[in-house]
């Protein structure tokens, strides 16, 4: 005879970011982010690079390399690769 665990196996299925997504912001985050790139990218840019700016001179060069490497490679994940960009774009349902 096969008990099974609902509690256990509701949690595997559960999808805690689109859980949380749908309180805040009511759809994907990286939808949100990539629609304020588009609509106010000069002022992504500049706010880009002063906080870099900032954080260059609080922490050592070793540290902001990594951090900048990291930072350029998933914002860069966020807005320029996956899926088509459409403005306003939903969650899947």
């Amino acid at each position: 005879m096969k008990i099974e665990n609902n509690f256990s196996k509701g949690v595997f299925n559960m999808n805690i970011y689109k859980a949380i997504w749908k309180v805040i912001g009511g759809r994907p985050w990286t939808y949100i982010l990539r629609d304020i790139w588009h609509k106010y990218e000069g002022l992504c840019i500049i706010a880009l690079i002063a906080f870099g700016a900032l954080l260059g001179h609080r922490f050592w060069p070793q540290l902001m390399w990594l951090f900048v490497t990291f930072t350029g490679g998933y914002i860069a994940g966020h807005l320029f690769w996956g899926k088509e960009y459409i403005p306003d774009q939903k969650g899947d349902e």
